[in-house]
């Protein structure tokens, strides 16, 4: 397996793990399958600071992470929320415990100080892949989703990181 920085080729891949994400799942609220012009628009807005990883595995692209604004509000430029996607074939195989370490070390290199992930109710790999990582769960919002017609909690997780300035540095 390879993590690296995804490339305009891996756009077809990375939406159909996401789309099979919306259809099948709650490890996103989204509920509707993304067309190819929002993905097209959501890779665009992924450049710099806001990378996006790729797992490939015998050429294929099996999976990908993504660290997205927090908040529009420039005083949250220092955290970034993070996110990860595996084909369901490919699950179980240590893939997603790669692409959130490589996100982790990007998130560092980057000079981001914290991380967050937002994990809906029934997202148990998710959430037990933050917790590994040393995401801390920090709180819940009830009853804040819904989808396949049913309410459901988000929980917030988070991760500081330690090579980030200190609260209050410049």
């Amino acid at each position: 397996m390879q993590i690296r920085p995804a490339k305009k080729s891996d756009l077809e891949a990375i939406t159909a793990i996401y789309n099979h994400a919306i259809e099948t799942t709650v490890a996103t609220l989204d509920t509707q399958p993304k067309t190819d012009a929002e993905q097209a628009r959501w890779f665009r807005e992924h450049t710099g600071r806001f990378p996006i990883l790729v797992a490939e595995v015998d050429g294929e692209t099996v999976g990908w992470s993504s660290i997205s604004p927090w908040s529009g509000r420039c005083g949250y430029d220092n955290t970034g929320e993070t996110s990860f996607y595996v084909h369901a074939e490919h699950r179980g195989a240590g893939i997603g415990k790669a692409l959130k370490q490589a996100t982790i070390e990007r998130a560092r290199a980057l000079g981001f100080h914290s991380l967050i992930a937002q994990i809906t109710d029934g997202s148990d790999a998710s959430r037990h892949i933050n917790e590994i990582h040393g995401y801390e769960h920090i709180g819940t919002f009830r009853e804040v989703g819904r989808k396949f017609g049913q309410l459901f909690d988000v929980h917030l997780y988070q991760l500081i990181l330690d090579q980030a300035p200190k609260h209050g540095a410049q």
